[in-house]
């Protein structure tokens, strides 16, 4: 397979449908991704976790769709605990069939010789951040938004566990500010749906829902249904590039 070009610039909100099952994956179609999304992430840590092998061979039937590629750290919801070399195993593996690969902050340093490769051959990087306890503090999200962007990141994305309507409005908040890279975020958790709406339209340049029937994080809308609810919302004026300014 031949990797797409992506770009992530202002004011292109893309819709990600995630798949994180084999059997998923070997039941979707390119012509049911292109109607329910823009681009599609492989779980790689998941299909690896259920024990089967993993390679080109697993998505090949996608061909001409670009693919998002992800190995995730146990600690920020992979779906096993893997070494950093596992992780780089998995998405070198996958980085001839990348249009983008996702690596969190957190494993910037000791992935750096990934990202490097990524680098040389043009595959774009999301830097992710995510806390499934709760939302972090702005200096704490700006400081990783920091980090990613110095390091080179395309994006910076963060996702977080939301408990409180407040939690919605900084949220938003943080993805209308500037930050120096292109910002996607999204809430978790019983808040996910109505704060991924409304992230997506402050701005947020990565939406993500799921492929198949099984969520890839809690309050994952399916990803058709995301791009429909996407597509009927106005974006904010100045949404990515002004704070905004909620009350509740």
């Amino acid at each position: 397979m031949s990797q797409q070009q992506v770009s992530f610039g202002v004011g292109r909100r893309w819709v990600v449908g995630s798949i994180g099952e084999a059997r998923a994956l070997a039941a979707a179609t390119a012509a049911e991704a292109i109607t329910a999304c823009d681009l599609v992430e492989i779980r790689l840590d998941a299909l690896a976790a259920e024990g089967g092998g993993v390679g080109a061979g697993c998505w090949r039937h996608l061909e001409g769709l670009p693919l998002l590629f992800t190995a995730r750290r146990g600690d920020e919801g992979g779906a096993r605990e893997t070494s950093p070399g596992q992780r780089m195993e998995l998405l070198y593996a996958a980085l001839d069939d990348a249009a983008v690969i996702d690596v969190e902050v957190a494993s910037i340093s000791e992935m750096s010789g990934l990202l490097a490769e990524a680098a040389r051959r043009s595959v774009p990087w999301i830097g992710s951040f995510h806390d499934f306890e709760k939302l972090p503090g702005p200096l704490a999200l700006a400081a990783a938004a920091a980090r990613a962007r110095d390091a080179g990141a395309a994006v910076f994305k963060v996702a977080a566990m939301l408990h409180h309507p407040a939690d919605i409005a900084r949220l938003a908040e943080f993805q209308a500010s500037s930050q120096g890279v292109p910002l996607a975020t999204m809430g978790m958790g019983p808040l996910a749906p109505v704060s991924r709406l409304l992230c997506a339209q402050y701005g947020s340049v990565l939406n993500y829902g799921y492929l198949g029937e099984t969520p890839t994080a809690p309050g994952q809308w399916e990803c058709g249904l995301l791009r429909q609810a996407i597509r009927r919302l106005a974006p904010v004026p100045g949404g990515g590039s002004a704070r905004a300014n909620f009350r509740f």
